[in-house]
């Protein structure tokens, strides 16, 4: 199965950006829906961004739409979330996660097979 590692999370002030990225090893990469999923402090775990298997399609939370976009380059196995006009809302522990042969709608709804260990955004006001 696919291991996951996250990095690129920060402190940003609002309206800035960051790009996290999450590296794969291990599985077949290519063959894993993906997403990225946020914890705020005191909420549960909610669903922000996912990218098909294919690669063809993605979608998005309601609260990041317009502001975030997720990328994958499977010769590199990495997934990208690139995140812009960020507001202190977005503070949360983002993780990535995988699932076999998903969907991106799916990944939105369906428990994932894997999980990053997560990386800390921080947007001060």
């Amino acid at each position: 199965q696919v291991q996951l590692v996250e990095s690129g999370g920060g402190l940003v002030q609002a309206g800035g950006s960051l790009r996290l990225s999450c590296a794969g090893s291990g599985g077949s990469f290519s063959n894993y829906g993906l997403g990225w999923f946020r914890q705020a402090p005191g909420k549960e775990r909610e669903f922000a961004a996912a990218i098909s298997w294919s690669g063809g399609t993605t979608y998005y939370a309601d609260s990041v739409k317009g502001r975030f976009t997720i990328s994958r380059d499977n010769a590199k196995k990495t997934v990208y979330l690139q995140m812009n006009s960020l507001k202190p809302e977005d503070t949360a522990v983002y993780y990535c996660a995988a699932r076999w042969l998903t969907t991106a709608r799916n990944m939105g709804v369906m428990t994932p097979d894997k999980w990053g260990q997560g990386t800390q955004v921080t947007v001060s006001s």
